[in-house]
């Protein structure tokens, strides 16, 4: 029977990774929502540098890994949006920080595509725009793509809602976005979980990552904190 992939903490599971300065991590998240918050705040008490990060957005200023970049452990970002972050605009502006701008749709391809094995694929996207700056391009069927190439990491930070001791996962709504498909793409993958159950907890036909894909998983509190909180003046009528 295959062992149990539990860790108590985050600080527990990263001495077993050992990050190295320099690596290259993914975190999963949409905004705030799916985000790795207890990994990355056990990265940043580390002090870890030189880091280059994928992941879909920066976080914001004091949340995420906004707290990386205030901290100064970030050399680049492959991301596609970071318009939360106004920390991230001036140490980009000011030349401190490497950024590789990437749509979404192609972010999440490339990473797909890495975690599949496929080095590169052809895409439309960007054709024409400073996306496709240095980038091969091609003709199919009379329309111009560009080659896009698949990522892959040193190591994943992912988020999960549920997990069995193996590891298998299983997300939960908005938080089922980056997370499955960077679990596939680094060679050590870190899950961090709300609820663990015991074996059979996650029917077979909801496992959305499986256990093989999954290094360690450590159970915590999260904070879940609203990215743009948008409300309307309750009506005064009775």
């Amino acid at each position: 029977m295959a062992q149990s992939k539990i860790v108590a903490s985050a600080a527990e599971a990263l001495d077993r990774a050992a990050i190295p300065d320099g690596s290259v991590l993914m975190m999963g998240g949409f905004g705030l929502c799916g985000i790795p918050e207890l990994l990355i705040a056990e990265l940043r008490r580390r002090g870890t540098k030189g880091l280059t990060i994928i992941s879909n957005n920066a976080g914001v200023d004091e949340f995420g890994i906004g707290i990386l970049l205030q901290a100064g452990q970030v050399r680049k970002m492959v991301s596609s949006y970071v318009g939360e972050n106004a920390l991230f605009e001036r140490l980009y502006l000011t030349g401190d920080l490497e950024l590789e701008f990437v749509p979404q749709g192609t972010l999440a391809e490339r990473i797909r595509a890495g975690g599949a094995g496929i080095p590169g694929f052809y895409t439309p996207t960007g054709v024409g725009t400073m996306v496709a700056e240095g980038k091969e391009t091609r003709v199919f069927d009379g329309r111009e793509y560009l080659l896009e190439r698949g990522l892959t990491a040193d190591f994943a930070f992912v988020k999960a809602w549920k997990a069995d001791p193996w590891g298998n996962l299983l997300y939960r709504q908005t938080a089922r976005n980056f997370n499955p498909m960077m679990a596939t793409a680094a060679r050590t993958v870190i899950a961090e979980v709300e609820e663990i159950g015991p074996l059979g907890a996650i029917g077979p036909d909801q496992v959305h990552t499986p256990s093989i894909y999954v290094g360690m998983v450590i159970r915590g509190e999260h904070e879940k904190r609203i990215e743009q909180r948008t409300t309307r003046p309750r009506s005064q009528e009775r």
